[in-house]
């Protein structure tokens, strides 16, 4: 179930003679080849990176890092909350339970 398969082997014929043409003919001169076209410059502005300008990129992917983090944080927070929350509720509940059940 687990091993491989593999595919069979291609079956076609391989080559075994060349054939030559019987005639001679002239060769054929090569084609001119005319020159790559220039492509233009592109119209978009190039992104420069200036001091001030990475230290604010890098800024604002800190800040960014720390949005993201405390949102995540706040999140583990608000399950852990809601578990304890949980947690308790059936504390009280068993402890009601029982008591209903002695005092039959």
């Amino acid at each position: 179930m687990f091993t491989p398969k593999y595919p069979t082997p291609d079956t076609a014929p391989t080559p075994t003679t060349i054939v030559q043409p019987s005639t001679a003919t002239a060769p054929v001169p090569a084609p001119q080849m005319s020159p790559a076209p220039v492509v233009p410059a592109s119209s978009r502005p190039t992104v420069q990176l200036t001091p001030g300008s990475a230290l604010t990129l890098a800024a604002g992917g800190g800040a960014v890092v720390l949005v993201v983090g405390a949102v995540l944080v706040s999140m583990l927070l608000a399950v852990a909350i809601t578990g304890v929350s949980v947690a308790l509720c059936a504390v009280v509940l068993r402890s009601l339970v029982k008591d209903l059940n002695n005092h039959r």
